[in-house]
């Protein structure tokens, strides 16, 4: 086991050995690890049957964590157990397939010891409660049927009481401000959905019987909640402080652990100050091809004002999603390895306040409810005018374009088809990299772009749809930088929302909720750091291949090997693995 106060360039290098001198062996080694590994996996979600409900493991159903101190001391303990015996394994005597395996899970360990133990995730952080009664799929999913959905609801919801009552007893007495203030509001918009929205997807249900346990079981959960909600107002608001960045040696742990990344956060912080003059100048440039008498923010408002009506939003999308799906086939993009098409629908109304447009696959595992859903959010008829035209202004068509290009073609619906379609280990499907998730969704953006979608001779056509790209590729950029600045540098949240104004060109509210997101989610820098490393990854694989390279072949050997880091993903693809935290 590496000691807890080991220096992280030690613990880098020692990363770094490990992978260069793997040979790949005969497997001797790889029952034993097997064993270990479906041991650690069951365990595992024992402790978070939620996520196995979501994975498509069923026999976790109507289950919830135990969140009492001495279970998470528990689970912290096994962890640990864990991670010393992985680290005792001989990796060289593993089959190249557990190697990369053995790494994944190990990395996995290590991040989830970390986010206890060095972030105090469960004693410092209200968030880790404020939704943990979520039965979502219970009503979006019909793996089984409604009466026994309800049923397992009923369960979740009678273990809500307790839940608070430890979420109480397990949190220290001061808290960080926008954590607290962020949990306070997540917690009513919990209540509020149980109160409404699933009472809504559950009134056509007849058993009456049924419908009487559960509307108790549904009270008992909306009162432990909105108890819990105002503890954090009327006991712990009053005392929060602002100190809710993670530091510079967590952030550094963050990026090893999570990514396998041993730059500092002030290198990639220089290249993304570096790449947001890049896109401006891309920005400015398309700008100015579609109106030269403007300013380019004025130009990209124009833009935004091309969009559907309340009516066509969805049927124009459906339209121009199988445009998109097909453009791939044709352009051989990538490998389509299904006829399975997502289905495009409105977002379910007890999902729309918190969602603009998201996708929805299945788990790996599962079975029965396997269709995939890309949600739009429609326009709300209530709205007034005015707001009506701000949330279609968010729909133009080309950045609805742009938004399905990263939901399903050739982006997360279509990570997922070659997910499935591969011979992907289980430990592959249950942990990925944040970096490589939402990195390749990113990437495929600007890669279709670049690969002319859209482009049929019209200039000024083509730029709009560049700008709509680039101003998504701005907020990913700002979000890399306010994470590191919030996170090592001390950047306020009213210093990261103007830094999002002036260079995401979008105003106060959504630029607010940016740098509140930043303030418990580091990790979304990886939008971009994913982005640039399968950017720079694609060129070394090019040069690699020569003659026998094609976009195709790259994109398919990428998402036919799991969902790993990039780093490893690196190793797997090019024979030189010496470079892999090139960006």
């Amino acid at each position: 086991m590496v000691p807890k106060k080991i220096n992280l360039l030690l613990l880098a290098f020692i990363f770094a050995f490990v992978s260069c001198n793997h040979n790949t062996k005969s497997g001797a080694g790889d029952a034993a690890f097997d064993k270990l590994a479906e041991e650690y996996l069951k365990g595992y979600l024992t402790w978070r049957p939620q996520s196995g409900t979501y994975l498509g493991l069923h026999e976790y159903d109507g289950k919830i964590t135990d969140y009492s101190k001495t279970s998470i001391d528990a689970e912290l303990s096994r962890l640990k157990d864990y991670d010393q015996k992985l680290a005792a394994i001989d990796s060289a005597s593993l089959s190249t397939k557990k190697y990369y395996d053995w790494r994944m899970l190990h990395s996995s360990i290590k991040n989830e010891i970390f986010t206890t133990e060095d972030l105090h995730y469960y004693t410092t952080n209200p968030m880790a409660y404020a939704g943990a009664i979520d039965v979502n799929i219970y009503i979006k999913r019909n793996f089984a049927p409604i009466e026994q959905q309800i049923k397992s609801i009923i369960a979740i919801e009678n273990e809500a009481p307790k839940l608070y009552e430890n979420a109480k007893l397990n949190l220290v007495d001061s808290l960080s401000k926008p954590h607290t203030q962020l949990a306070i509001d997540i917690a009513k918009g919990t209540a509020s959905f149980l109160g409404n929205d699933l009472l809504v997807a559950l009134k056509d249900v007849k058993d009456t019987a049924l419908m009487k346990t559960f509307n108790e079981a549904n009270k008992k959960a909306i009162d432990a909640i909105n108890d819990f909600a105002a503890f954090l107002e009327k006991e712990k608001l009053p005392k929060t402080h602002n100190h809710y960045a993670i530091g510079v040696d967590n952030y550094k742990k963050m990026l090893l652990y999570g990514e396998g990344i041993t730059m500092t956060p002030d290198e990639i912080l220089a290249i993304g100050m570096k790449e947001i003059a890049k896109e401006q100048a891309s920005f400015d440039a398309a700008a100015k091809i579609i109106d030269p008498t403007k300013s380019a923010v004025d130009v990209y408002n124009d833009v935004q004002k091309e969009h559907p009506t309340a009516a066509s939003l969805i049927p124009d999308a459906k339209k121009t999603l199988e445009a998109i799906r097909q453009f791939v086939i044709d352009k051989k993009i990538v490998t389509m390895p299904s006829e399975v098409r997502v289905k495009i629908e409105e977002t379910p109304p007890y999902a729309r306040s918190t969602t603009t447009a998201s996708m929805d696959s299945p788990g790996p595992f599962e079975k029965k409810a396997t269709d995939a859903y890309y949600y739009i959010t429609p326009v709300d008829l209530k709205w007034t005018p005015k707001q009506q035209e701000e949330w279609l202004a968010n729909f133009n068509f080309y950045t609805t374009d742009v938004v399905s290009i990263h939901e399903a073609y050739p982006g997360h619906y279509t990570q997922f088809l070659h997910l499935n379609a591969s011979d992907a280990s289980s430990i592959q499907k249950i942990f990925g990299s944040y970096a490589f998730i939402e990195g390749w969704a990113h990437y495929t953006e600007k890669m279709m772009i670049d690969e002319g979608f859209c482009n049929n001779g019209d200039a000024i056509k083509a730029a709009k749809y560049r700008i709509a790209q680039s101003g998504d590729a701005l907020l990913r950029l700002c979000r890399l930088c306010v994470s590191i600045n919030t996170h090592c540098h001390g950047m306020t949240v009213d210093q990261a929302t103007k830094f999002f104004q002036d260079n995401w060109h979008q105003g106060e509210k959504p630029s607010r909720q940016e740098a509140l997101r930043g303030t418990f989610d580091p990790g979304y820098l990886f939008y971009t750091v994913g982005k640039l490393q399968i950017l720079k990854l694609r060129e070394d694989y090019k040069k690699q291949e020569g003659a026998n390279y094609s976009l195709q072949k790259f994109h398919d050997a990428m998402l036919d090997n799991g969902m790993p880091p990039i780093r490893m993903m690196r190793e797997i693809l090019l024979k030189d693995k010496k470079s892999w935290n090139e960006i």
